[in-house]
């Protein structure tokens, strides 16, 4: 493959429980701040770190995918079956190995950078990929007194702030 053929690409992963504005918001602001060609919405099971999801798997799936109908640069998959793992480094392994991407951007919300130090091999994450942190209401504080932050704030992660939305995937659940 032709050098010139390689883009940048962002992954976003989760549960999306349900999937919602706020992720599409964070998608966009990633692809237009850091010239990706496309997001990867990588959808998870569960969440080593939470509960069980309360949708199934296919219902959540089927609904990020009619969600992103109008964002063709947004692209719904499941890749555990594929890759035996629901481990984020063995997901960026497995897109790394792919090699058509200039660089990888790991996208997630601050709350989720408070346990970042809690996920497998997460110091290999920040080698392999840039981490984007966006902030999300009420985190902000907590995640810039996280383990990851203090040590690796200048190195591999970068904080985004960016016009938010108040919403959350356990709001939604509520309603």
């Amino acid at each position: 493959m032709n050098k010139s053929n390689k883009h940048n690409i962002g992954i976003l992963g989760g549960t999306f429980d349900p999937a919602h504005i706020g992720h599409i918001k964070i998608s966009k602001e990633a692809k237009k701040r850091f010239n990706l060609k496309e997001v990867v919405w990588a959808i998870t099971k569960k969440n080593p770190l939470k509960n069980k999801s309360s949708t199934n798997l296919k219902d959540r799936i089927k609904y990020a995918k009619k969600l992103n109908l109008k964002n063709k640069f947004i692209k719904v998959y499941f890749f555990e079956n594929k890759i035996k793992s629901n481990k984020t480094i063995d997901l960026i392994n497995y897109i790394k190995r792919n090699k058509k991407h200039k660089k990888i951007y790991f996208i997630m919300g601050a709350d989720n950078l408070i346990n970042f130090h809690k996920w497998k091999k997460w110091r290999q994450i920040l080698i392999k990929c840039n981490i984007l942190v966006f902030d999300r209401n009420k985190y902000k504080a907590k995640s810039l007194k996280s383990v990851a932050y203090k040590k690796y704030n200048k190195k591999g992660l970068k904080f985004i702030s960016f016009k938010k939305v108040n919403i959350s995937s356990s709001k939604l659940r509520k309603i």
